[in-house]
């Protein structure tokens, strides 16, 4: 199976009209298909796959966090139960205190009996102000109560968003699963001059795209990259021929993603772990600035990912049963780019 997907490694669409072998006797009879029409239909499963993968991408990102959130939240409630047994031991020594040093005189009556006046008030001071230590020690187990039951709520509700995220990650999972599951059921019906049929028509569309770009003087002149972007191209560049395994992110294997994610980590620039996300978040530029280290992103929904290495090139994870690779910048039709290592531009008015 794997075989068969690497000769159908990452690199794009047009040519040759060439009938397909029909299927054999014993199989049910269906139309036989062209090589451009079995191509679409892998390049269309090729993106539901990688779709589906950066949704459960996205999803375990936001898993990821709501761990933390919960984490968190149970620091501060223990925290806070250790503060309301403090609180409340406070609350339990005052009243002891209180009910041992009680002789039946309020305050005011031993103040008026008295033989010496200055004493009274000295300890009538004294009583007022362990008064107010009790209305404080009282107020602070209040809040603490509060506190906690606040914390307590808040818990609850992150845990259970914890349960609905992971449930909804593993539906995704299944979702990928079965996305590649099509993808499989279709190659296993090819033979292999079928499978280089379709790689060679792949490829020339490839080939052809890249002389559009560099026709239209759309690829950009070779530029230094920035220093934080020569170490992520390095490091994307040290991948080469590992496999492409999807919601991975190294060290064994990369989904697209994932290998320009870690690139740009390891470069010092934490950036977003998905290729909608990158597109989203990062500093767009035109293609006549790219230089080294920038992220190219395809497709009109942000589904696929690479970054530039110079010379009209990129080295990304390009699909499944395929290896990280240098490829021609129009291995896919382009969305645009963004650079992780500049900050947005801000309004100036």
């Amino acid at each position: 199976m794997s075989g068969m997907l690497l000769r159908l490694a990452c690199t794009a669409t047009v040519a040759a009209q060439a009938v397909l072998v029909p299927a054999p006797a014993a199989a049910a009879p269906e139309p036989q298909r062209s090589v451009s029409q079995l191509l679409t239909a892998l390049q269309q499963l090729y993106r539901q796959t990688e779709r589906a993968t950066e949704t459960y991408n996205a999803t375990a990102e936001q898993l990821e966090r709501q761990r933390a959130e919960v984490s968190r939240l149970d620091g501060e409630l223990a925290r806070a139960r250790l503060a309301l047994q403090d609180s409340r031991t406070d609350v339990g020594r005052l009243a002891r205190q209180q009910y041992q040093s009680t002789d039946g005189l309020g305050p005011y009556v031993r103040l008026l009996l008295s033989p010496d006046p200055q004493h009274a008030l000295d300890e009538g001071h004294v009583i007022g102000e362990l008064a107010r230590e009790r209305v404080r020690t009282v107020t602070r187990l209040t809040a603490t109560e509060r506190q906690r039951d606040a914390l307590a709520r808040a818990a609850r509700k992150a845990l259970d968003t914890q349960l609905v995220l992971a449930d909804r990650q593993r539906k995704q999972r299944d979702g990928v699963q079965a996305e590649l599951a099509g993808v499989e059921r279709l190659l296993a019906t090819l033979t292999p001059a079928q499978l280089a049929a379709v790689a060679a028509l792949e490829q020339q569309g490839v080939t052809t795209a890249q002389q559009r770009l560099t026709t239209a003087g759309a690829l950009p002149a070779n530029r230094p990259a920035s220093p934080a972007g020569a170490r992520a191209v390095r490091y994307a560049l040290d991948q080469l021929g590992k496999p492409y395994a999807w919601g991975t992110e190294g060290p064994g294997s990369y989904d697209c993603s994932g290998l320009t994610a870690q690139a740009w980590g390891h470069a010092g620039t934490p950036i977003p772990r998905t290729a909608r996300e990158q597109w989203q978040h990062l500093t767009r530029i035109p293609f006549s600035e790219l230089r080294p280290g920038d992220l190219v992103v395809y497709f009109p929904d942000a589904t696929h990912v690479a970054m530039y290495v110079g010379n009209g090139e990129v080295v990304q994870a390009p699909r499944p049963g395929a290896n990280v690779e240098v490829s021609p910048l129009a291995s896919y039709p382009v969305l645009g780019a963004v650079r992780p290592d500049q900050a947005p531009a801000t309004d100036a008015r």
